[in-house]
């Protein structure tokens, strides 16, 4: 290397510098809540990794559509805040699909009799089932056997073409993506878990009626058995339609709304 490659690559050192910290500010947002390598159950410092290492290997491809070298400090801390705000955002909205199914598990649990038998879900909260608890599991896990992963992963490359580092947000179509995830999330998991509401439906009106016909018996204890009998073999035949389904609406969607 000669005195002027020298100089050259000294000079250019505070281009890729700025490269570097607009682009991790995204990336390492969207690591933090991607499905499948953003899971609350992966350590902190292993996802600090997987953002660093994504960040290297997209440096290249994105540095031509970066902005130059901003001269103001407040501009520069703006431009960061900026493309933080969108990774989480854009995180975000590719976890709402993954929510699907462990929502699903939760009207599972109460055509189960099962709601009451809690097991913390660190995006659920302490009061999860443990049939959401399971579905939530096996969620990340079809996701990365099956290769999805790489769609949060394309549409996070999209999004430099969409959302240009620097550019101000429309606040008003964000809401409205928000808006339509969360509908669509929601949608999803409550198509999954039908059968097991309307079964939970039709169990409900037929204790009632046994209540009024035989009023002596303890409706409640003597029917929790059959529902929890029932629930299972109810689950058992219907789990994995329910994991085919939520599987498909996942390739036939991407996991960022309106990044396709």
């Amino acid at each position: 290397m000669t005195d002027g490659d020298l100089q050259t690559l000294i000079g250019s050192a505070p281009k890729w510098a700025f490269a570097l910290m607009l682009v991790i500010s995204r990336v390492g947002s969207v690591c933090m809540l991607m499905p499948g390598f953003g899971e609350a159950e992966v350590p902190m410092n292993i996802r600090a990794g997987i953002a660093l290492l994504l960040t290297v290997l997209l440096l290249p491809l994105l540095t031509p559509a970066l902005p130059a070298v901003p001269t103001s400090p407040v501009l520069l801390s703006g431009w960061i805040v900026g493309e933080i705000v969108i990774g989480v955002w854009l995180g975000w909205l590719a976890r709402l699909p993954m929510l699907a199914l462990p929502i699903a598990g939760q009207f599972a649990a109460g055509a189960l009799g099962l709601s009451n038998v809690l097991q913390p879900d660190p995006l659920l909260g302490p009061q999860a089932s443990a049939v959401s608890r399971l579905f939530g599991l096996a969620a990340p896990m079809l996701l990365l056997s099956s290769g999805y992963y790489v769609l949060p992963l394309s549409a996070l490359v999209k999004s430099y073409n969409k959302f240009v580092p620097g550019a101000w947000l429309s606040g008003g179509d964000l809401a409205l993506t928000v808006t339509s995830a969360v509908s669509d999330s929601f949608s999803l998991s409550l198509q999954l878990g039908a059968p097991f509401v309307a079964a939970g439906i039709v169990w409900q009106l037929a204790l009632g009626v046994v209540a009024r016909l035989v009023p002596q018996l303890q409706v409640y204890f003597a029917a929790m058995p059959g529902q929890i009998m029932g629930g299972l073999i109810l689950l058992a035949l219907l789990s994995a339609g329910m994991l085919e389904s939520w599987q498909s609406n996942i390739a036939a969607n991407s996991f960022f709304g309106g990044m396709r």
